[in-house]
C-alpha cells in the first residue's frame, strides 16, 4: 500500500466516523495494525490516534484499545462540550426544571419592580458581592434554611454556583495546586480546573460516599490545597454524606491544613440534611450554592459564604472577574426570599423530584441504578461489555439526550455508565416515554 501522510490517515478515519461507517463503540486496530494498514510508521499511527482523540472522534482505554467515541451529531449533546440538546429531543442530559406558575411568577415580579421606587436604583451598578441589604437577606436565608449560620459580612452574591466556584478558584487557588475530588464529580468543576490549571486528584467514591481513608492517605503523601465536595445530594451519585463522615472529613482537612469547597447546589432537595461542612469548619470552608434550580435556570443567582480570613480575596476576585451581579436579578431574588416564594417553589420541586423518581423506579425495575428518593437524576451503570458511547449514540438517534460517565470522571478511564436527568422533560408522560427508550436501548444491545 502506498505510504500516506499522518494528516491524510487522520482525515480518512475522521470522515468514516463522521459518516457513520465506523459506528460508536467500534474498536479500531492497534497502533501496529494501523501502521501496516496505511503503510506508516508505528510512531505516526500513535500521532493519528492522538489527533483523533483530541478532536473527539475516538477514546483510548488503557489495556483495552482505541474505540470510536460518537457520531459528530451526538457529540453536541455531551455536557463536556457545554452544549444543549436539539429542540426535538427529550433532554435527559441537564436539569432545568420548570413548574407550572413559574412564568407567571416572573411576570408578576417584573410588573412589581416596574411600579416600585426601586426601579431607578436598578440602573446603578452594585458593589462587588451585592448590596448590603440583599447580602443580609441571602445570609439570613442560608442560616435559617440551609443551616450555614453565616455572618452577613461573609456572604457574597454571585451569578450561580458555577460563577461562585470560579471566584473561589481565583481567590485562593493557583496554577498546579492540587485539589482532591471524588472520582465521579461535577463536570463544571473539571472545566474550571482546566481553565485555572489546577491538578485534580481523584479520590475513590462509592454509592454511599467518598472513601475518607483514601482521602486521608492522599493528603498524607502529597500537598493538597483543597478538597471539592458535594456532601448533600452528590452529583451524579445522589448520596448524602452522614454526619459522622462530615466530621471525619473536617478532621482530615484540619490535620492536613486543607481548604474545603462545599458545593450545595442541590442541597434544597434533601429534607433534614446533616449540618453543612461550613458550619462544622467555618474557618476553612467555602460554601457555594445556587438558587437557579428553584427560581429558573435562566435567572443566575447564587451565593458564596467565605471564611473570614479570605473575604477580602473573594471581593477582589469578584471585582476582577465580573464586578457585580445584575441589579435586577439580585433584587428579584431578594424579594422572592423575603415573601416566601422561593421556599414554596423549592418545596414543589422536592415533590416534583419525588414523583419523577417513582416513574423512573417503575420503568427501570430490575435494572441497576443509583439514585435518591428526591434526586433530580439517576446514575445507570451499564451491563458488562456495553459501552456508553454506543448507547448514547443510539439514544441520540431516537431523540433522547443523556450524559455519559466520561463527563463526570476525574480519572483517566471512566466507568461505562449514564447519568439521566429527570427534571427537564416537560411532562411526566414525556419522561416515561424517554425512559422507556433508555431501557429498550440498553436491553437491545448484544453483550
Amino acid at each position: 500500500m502506498r505510504t500516506r501522510s499522518i494528516s491524510a490517515v487522520t482525515e480518512a478515519l475522521a470522515n468514516r466516523i463522521d459518516s457513520g461507517d465506523l459506528a460508536p463503540g467500534v474498536q479500531l486496530p492497534t497502533h501496529r495494525q494501523l501502521a501496516v494498514q496505511f503503510g506508516i510508521a508505528v510512531a505516526s499511527a500513535t500521532k493519528v490516534y492522538a489527533q483523533l482523540q483530541a478532536s473527539g472522534h475516538v477514546v483510548g482505554e488503557i489495556g483495552r484499545g482505541t474505540f470510536v467515541r460518537a457520531r459528530r451529531s451526538e457529540v453536541a449533546w455531551d455536557p463536556e462540550n457545554e452544549a444543549r440538546s436539539t429542540s426535538k429531543a427529550i433532554d435527559l442530559s441537564f436539569n432545568h426544571p420548570t413548574l407550572p406558575g413559574q412564568e407567571a411568577m416572573v411576570r408578576h415580579m417584573l410588573h412589581e419592580l416596574a411600579a416600585s421606587a426601586e426601579a431607578k436604583s436598578l440602573l446603578h451598578q452594585q458593589p462587588p458581592g451585592g448590596r448590603a441589604r440583599e447580602r443580609q437577606i441571602m445570609g439570613e436565608f442560608l442560616s435559617d434554611q440551609r443551616g450555614v449560620k453565616c455572618a452577613v459580612g461573609r456572604t457574597f452574591l454571585v451569578g450561580g454556583a458555577q460563577q461562585g466556584l470560579d471566584v473561589i478558584a481565583r481567590a485562593v487557588l493557583g496554577p498546579h495546586d492540587r485539589v482532591a475530588v471524588d472520582a465521579l464529580t461535577y463536570p463544571g468543576f473539571k472545566m474550571l480546573a482546566r481553565s485555572h490549571r489546577l491538578e485534580l486528584m481523584a479520590v475513590a467514591c462509592a454509592v454511599t460516599g467518598t472513601d475518607l481513608d483514601a482521602l486521608d492517605a492522599l493528603c498524607a503523601r502529597t500537598r493538597i490545597r483543597a478538597v471539592y465536595t458535594m456532601p448533600t445530594m452528590h452529583n451524579p451519585l445522589s448520596w448524602v454524606m452522614s454526619d459522622l463522615n462530615r466530621r471525619r472529613l473536617v478532621d482530615i482537612a484540619r490535620r492536613h491544613d486543607v481548604l474545603i469547597i462545599e458545593d450545595a447546589s442541590y442541597s434544597f432537595l434533601v429534607e433534614d440534611a446533616p449540618e453543612p461542612l461550613a458550619r462544622l469548619a467555618p474557618e476553612r470552608t467555602f460554601y457555594v450554592t445556587s438558587l437557579s434550580k428553584g427560581l429558573g435556570t435562566g435567572l443566575r443567582l447564587g451565593a458564596i459564604v467565605s471564611p473570614s480570613r479570605f473575604k477580602d480575596r473573594v471581593i477582589s476576585a469578584i471585582r476582577a472577574s465580573y464586578w457585580s451581579l445584575p441589579s435586577i436579578v439580585a433584587e428579584m431574588g431578594a424579594r422572592w426570599i423575603e415573601d416566601g416564594t422561593l421556599r414554596c417553589v423549592e418545596r414543589d420541586l422536592v415533590e416534583h423530584a419525588r414523583r419523577r423518581q417513582l416513574i423512573a423506579a417503575e420503568v427501570f425495575r430490575g435494572m441497576n441504578t443509583v439514585t435518591g428518593p428526591t434526586s433530580m437524576c439517576l446514575w445507570m451503570p451499564l451491563p458488562e461489555g456495553l459501552r456508553m458511547d454506543r448507547v448514547a449514540a443510539e439514544l441520540a438517534e431516537r431523540s433522547v439526550a443523556v450524559s455519559k460517565a466520561s463527563a463526570y470522571a476525574a480519572t483517566r478511564q471512566a466507568p461505562h455508565a449514564l447519568r439521566i436527568g429527570l427534571s427537564s422533560a416537560e411532562s411526566d408522560g414525556l419522561l416515561r416515554e424517554a425512559l422507556m427508550k433508555v431501557r429498550e436501548t440498553v436491553e437491545s444491545f448484544p453483550i
